[in-house]
């Protein structure tokens, strides 16, 4: 097992943290010095705030473990694409290398959409690399998304008058 593969997995029981809450499991952590310094996991839902990505939880928290809002010699590790509000903190903070899981065709900013984190013109680009455990990841989202419109559709059908 890679390095990549190794994070990659830990970003995954984070996204499984999500789950666990309803919430799309994506889930990131951030390594310094070959060490875990922060992790974190989509909260949209729970915490009532559209600013709680796993990516940016992850950010707050190594920002605060490193005393620095710069996160230079980072790699950030993410099951998902970052979406444009993401990969924009990502530039921000200066983060070294950005490793993803899936992308995301629909809303990814790092590489289908736009890509943000290899723009010319910014100060900062950042090294990416991709699909990396693709599979796992990308099974995680469907597999959930897959439930939740069986739950609505189970929903649906309870509410329909039934015909005599």
């Amino acid at each position: 097992m890679t390095d990549h593969e190794k994070y990659m997995k830990e970003a995954i029981k984070q996204a499984k943290k999500a789950e666990a809450l309803m919430e799309v499991p994506i889930g990131c952590v951030i390594v310094y010095g070959g060490k875990i310094i922060a992790r974190g996991y989509n909260r949209r839902n729970t915490d009532k705030n559209t600013l709680s990505h796993a990516e940016l939880n992850a950010i707050r928290k190594a920002s605060k473990k490193l005393g620095d809002w710069r996160l230079e010699g980072c790699t950030l590790y993410v099951t998902l694409e970052p979406c444009q509000m993401c990969a924009g903190a990502i530039v921000q903070a200066r983060v070294t290398n950005v490793v993803i899981g899936s992308m995301n065709p629909k809303a990814g900013c790092a590489g289908s959409v736009l890509n943000l984190l290899e723009m010319d013109g910014f100060n900062h680009k950042v090294h990416v690399e991709r699909d990396v455990l693709q599979e796992e990841c990308s099974s995680m989202l469907s597999e959930f998304f897959r439930k939740l419109r069986q739950q609505k559709s189970n929903k649906k059908s309870h509410l329909q008058p039934k015909s005599e």
